[in-house]
Formats: C-alpha cells, sequence, structure tokens
C-alpha cells in the first residue's frame, strides 16, 4: 500500500512510501524511474543532470553476500535496542542493517546499489566503533548513510542526521534522510552531492559541537538547509534516537512540530525579527541616550542634527582640526558617552594635555610649571580629577596595526564596559590610517569607508573623520568649499552622511593676533540636511580649543 502527500503547502508534497516497506520511499523522478515510466513525462526531469558516484569506478568484490549473514544475526536483545525507539524490523531490513556478534553493522550502500564498507559500532558505546570492508569506502567523501535516498529524493526534502541510529526514528515515519557518522564528518560533505535536493531538514545532536558543525554546513550549502533546534528546556547531548524512546507515540508529533518551527538558513532576517530590530532601533533612536549624542556646539549639532552616522571633516594644514575634534571628543566623554578616539597625528600625551588645558583654563607651561601658583594649582588638581574620571568613557588609541575587526572589539569592548547603546568613533585622520602599500592609498581609503559603513550599520556606532584637503596647482586651497575639496578618495560622497569642511578665514604668514583666528565650518554635503555655512569658530587661545559663533 502506497501512501502519497499531496499537500501542496508541504515540504514533502509529492513524496510517497510504501507502508509495508516493499521499496525505498521518494519523489516523482524515483516513482517513475520505479514504475518504468518515461522520465520525461515525470515532473522536474533535467536530462542534463550530472549525479555523484555515476563517475566512479566501483570494484567487483562487496560486502553484500556479507550483510546477508549479518542480517540473521540480530538477536532479540538486539532488536530490544531498537524497539525502545519504535523501531520496526522492516527498518533494519530495509536499510539492511545487522550485528556481528558484538557491533552493530551499518551498511554504506552506494549510489550502485553495492555495499563495499560497512561501520561497525557498538550498541552501549557510540565512541567504540570500526571499519569492515575496502578501506577506499572508508574514506571521508563516502562517509554518507542510505546514499540512494539522496536520488530518490531528487527535486524534493531529505533529511540529513549525525549518527546511522538517529536516521531510524524518521525512517520509521516514514520521512526520507541520510546521515553522517559523527557532526564532524559534515564538513567533509560535498554540497553539491545534494544539489538536486530542493529541502534539508538539518538535524544534529544537542551539543555545541554539533550545532557549529551544522551551522558550517549550512553556511556552505546555503538557503535549501533548514536547521532543527532542540526546544530550550531539552537536555545537552540528546539525540533523535533518545527522543523518540522518552517521547513514545508521542513522538512523530514533536517532531513536526519542531519541523514547522525550523527556519531556512537564509542570508536575510526573518520578517518578524527585521521588524523587531527596526522597532528596537526606533525606539533607541527616540530615546535620551540618542538625543544627547550631540559634540556640544548648538549651531554644529542643529546643522547635523547631533552627531550620527559618518561625519568626514576637511581641512587645510593647522587648521585646528585635531583641537576642534578633541574638544568634541572631552565634551562628549563628560556626558558619559563612550568616544573612542584614534589618533594617528598627535600621540596620547599631547591629546591628554591639550584637554587638561581646557579644563583648567591654564596653558601647557604652566601645567608643567613646578612653581605653579596654589590657586591655579588646586584648579590644576581638580581638572586632573575630572580628566581621570572622563578617561573610563574616552580611550585613545595609537595603534597603527589597526584593523577593521580590531576596530570592532574596541567598539564592543568599550560598549559593554560602559553599558551604553552607542559609541562615537574620532580618526584623525583618514589619509593616517594602515595601509599595506602607500602606493595604495586610494584605494585603501575607499576601502576603510566601507569598512565604516559597514560597522555604522552593524554596531549602530558614529564617525567623527578627519580628512586633508586637495591643493590646487597653484599650490593654493579653494576658498569656497565643495565635495571636489577633498583628498585622496572619491567615495567621501558617497560615504558621508555630512561632509564638512573647516575653513580658515586667517593667514598662517600673517603676524594675526592668536585670539582673532577664525574659521568657517561649512556643510558642502549631507543626506538629510541643507548644504551652507554652519557657524565661525573662534580660537580660544591659549586653551587648545574654539568658541562657537555666528
Amino acid at each position: 500500500m502506497l501512501t502519497v502527500h499531496l499537500n501542496p503547502d508541504s515540504f514533502f508534497h509529492g513524496y510517497f512510501h510504501c507502508l509495508n516497506h516493499c521499496v525505498p520511499g521518494g519523489f516523482a523522478l524515483h516513482f517513475a524511474r520505479i514504475g518504468a515510466i518515461n522520465l520525461s513525462e515525470a515532473p522536474g526531469y533535467d536530462p542534463d543532470r550530472d549525479y555523484f558516484g555515476r563517475e566512479i569506478d566501483y570494484p567487483a568484490a562487496n560486502l553484500n553476500h556479507e550483510l546477508t549473514g549479518y542480517a540473521e544475526k540480530l538477536t532479540e536483545e538486539t532488536l530490544d535496542f531498537y524497539r525502545k525507539a519504535l523501531i520496526a524490523s522492516e527498518i533494519l531490513h530495509e536499510l539492511r542493517i545487522g550485528y556481528n556478534g558484538r557491533y552493530l553493522v551499518y551498511p554504506y550502500v552506494q549510489a550502485n546499489g553495492n555495499c563495499y564498507a560497512a561501520r561497525c559500532v557498538h550498541p552501549e558505546r557510540s565512541e567504540d566503533f570500526f571499519w569492515h570492508g575496502d578501506e577506499r569506502f572508508a574514506a571521508e567523501q563516502f562517509r554518507l548513510f542510505n546514499i540512494p535516498e539522496i536520488e530518490h529524493c531528487e527535486n524534493g526534502t531529505l533529511f540529513l542526521v549525525e549518527g546511522e541510529h538517529n536516521l531510524l526514528p524518521l525512517k520509521q515515519l516514514g520521512l526520507p534522510g541520510i546521515a553522517v557518522p559523527v557532526a564532524a564528518d559534515l564538513e567533509h560533505l560535498d554540497p553539491q552531492r545534494l544539489e538536486w535536493i530542493r529541502t534539508i531538514f538539518l538535524w544534529v545532536n544537542h551539543t555545541a559541537e554539533s550545532e557549529a558543525m551544522a551551522r558550517s554546513f549550512a553556511t556552505r550549502t546555503g538557503y535549501k538547509v533548514r536547521i532543527v533546534r532542540w526546544p530550550e528546556q531539552t537536555a545537552r547531548n540528546s539525540s533523535i534516537f533518545q527522543l523518540a524512546a522518552t517521547s513514545g507515540p508521542q513522538f512523530q508529533r514533536q517532531v513536526f512540530t519542531l519541523l514547522k518551527q525550523a527556519r531556512a538558513f537564509s542570508p536575510f532576517a526573518t520578517p518578524t525579527g527585521e521588524f523587531q530590530t527596526f522597532r528596537e532601533r526606533l525606539l533607541q533612536e527616540s530615546g535620551t541616550a540618542y538625543a544627547n549624542l550631540t559634540g556640544g556646539f548648538a549651531k554644529m549639532d542643529r546643522a547635523l542634527s547631533g552627531i550620527h552616522g559618518i561625519n568626514i571633516m576637511g581641512g587645510t594644514p593647522k587648521a585646528g582640526k585635531s583641537a576642534f575634534f578633541i574638544q568634541i571628543a572631552s565634551d562628549m566623554a563628560l556626558r558619559k558617552i563612550p568616544v573612542l578616539y584614534y589618533d594617528f597625528e598627535n600621540g596620547r600625551q599631547k591629546i591628554y594635555l591639550r584637554i587638561l588645558s581646557r579644563l583648567s583654563r591654564l596653558t601647557i607651561a604652566q601645567i608643567k610649571d613646578p612653581a605653579l601658583p596654589a590657586d591655579e594649582r588646586q584648579r590644576l588638581a581638580q581638572s586632573e580629577q575630572t580628566l581621570r574620571a572622563m578617561l573610563n568613557w574616552l580611550r585613545v588609541v595609537n595603534d597603527r596595526r589597526l584593523s577593521p575587526e580590531t576596530m570592532r572589539r574596541h567598539i564592543d569592548f568599550l560598549r559593554h564596559e560602559t553599558n551604553s547603546d552607542y559609541t562615537v568613533v574620532v580618526i584623525d585622520s583618514l589619509h593616517k590610517l594602515p595601509f599595506k602599500d602607500i602606493s595604495q592609498q586610494r584605494s585603501g581609503i575607499d576601502g576603510w569607508l566601507r569598512q565604516l559603513e559597514a560597522i555604522r550599520d552593524e554596531l549602530g556606532a558614529a564617525f567623527l573623520v578627519i580628512s586633508e584637503l586637495e591643493r590646487n596647482p597653484d599650490g593654493h586651497f579653494d576658498r569656497e568649499p565643495h565635495l571636489g575639496s577633498f583628498k585622496g578618495s572619491g567615495d567621501i560622497g558617497y560615504s558621508a552622511d555630512n561632509a564638512m569642511v573647516f575653513l580658515t578665514l586667517w593667514d598662517p604668514f600673517a603676524d594675526a593676533v592668536p585670539e582673532h583666528r577664525r574659521n568657517d565650518l561649512w556643510l558642502v554635503a549631507s543626506r538629510e540636511q541643507s548644504p551652507g555655512r554652519v557657524a565661525s569658530y573662534r580660537l580660544d587661545y591659549p586653551y587648545w580649543g574654539f568658541t562657537e559663533e555666528g
């Protein structure tokens, strides 16, 4: 008596099997082959398909006759081992499983229907096993139990499990499947062997190692794999065989419940998960922590709507770009916003001295003066305490071997350390980031910009990046800032959420009083804001900072 699954919404649509196990079950093409029907009349037939195993020269000698003898040696005690998982003797007969008096014998039948090697496993100690037969067919590429089922399930669905005995309860339910001896063998299973299978339910033992191997195989194989996940309350080291033995008649219902919950190993998040992520991010962006991501300059914060995304600022040499961003970074850290400052220009000591000078309103010369008056010494001591506390939130990194992966680890660490959802990353400067080859600086900068985009999207980090400006042929810089003013990368316009230019309004060769030096900040390109002049910034000399003006 044959049963056929006709639900078009089922993964097993078109699958047939014999209730008496007279022939192995399968899908339409297998039915056509055993029924002597012209394959061209069967759904899904492709005359150009190549099948694994057809190119192998199989030897004449095989274990087929021995398997008959092993099957006859199955004792009542051995059959009881299988009966506790409700496995009938017909299943053992179909898969040609036997017993040699001490070990269970699992024949590894090849695509041509013959067996050349068998795995002999102790029924009580699965780690006690050996291979019997032609050692060539015990090699990694042939360690696949019930191989003929692959062709039987062409264009259909197939189970892939860990351990031959774990396949048997599924076969008892009438489900098709194959098995690897242990999960580690998944590493050697070529996904092309399953090329013509439409859906693979991958179900391994409930161990960390097995689950890691399953994810690795699913990654290599792609969307057709659906990993069956154990319920959360399931004990570690559980197996399908144990589940069948403990569940009894409820096993079938449990299996199909888990199948409904199995998800395709997809490169995309589930629609439910995607919407949940969107809602969580929206709630975060509506919260206080997101709104507090500001630089401390009111007009700049209004023009940029806060410090979010990738913000690149170019400027001429000695325009004060580093001092400007150090001031923003230290002000944010004072407000307990975690900041990573990647410095390739000044060094930690100079950065800390400049912050201390601005906090204490003392010049660097005064800070270093051992004869500092008492009141100023007290002010310095208080500022040092402020700086010390600030450094829990501000981390300065000078590592010239920096990589994107190292940056990700830094961000993860600082977020965890400060229990914050957001991190601000300052890069001083884009053109000093490490490259493998200085001759490839242009492509290196563009590569880093791609990485910054990925980190922004993955980790929600905001960036403040210093860039250089391009000189004109006459050696001067543009007096009218625009997107083409940036040096060395055509991708800044594509990568930056906001591109700015810090334009000097003073002549570096003139005897201008430092306190009168002013820069204009221009927003030259933005994804969401209107470009234009932002504000003017007067140098707060000699305290290494700026004051925002009109």
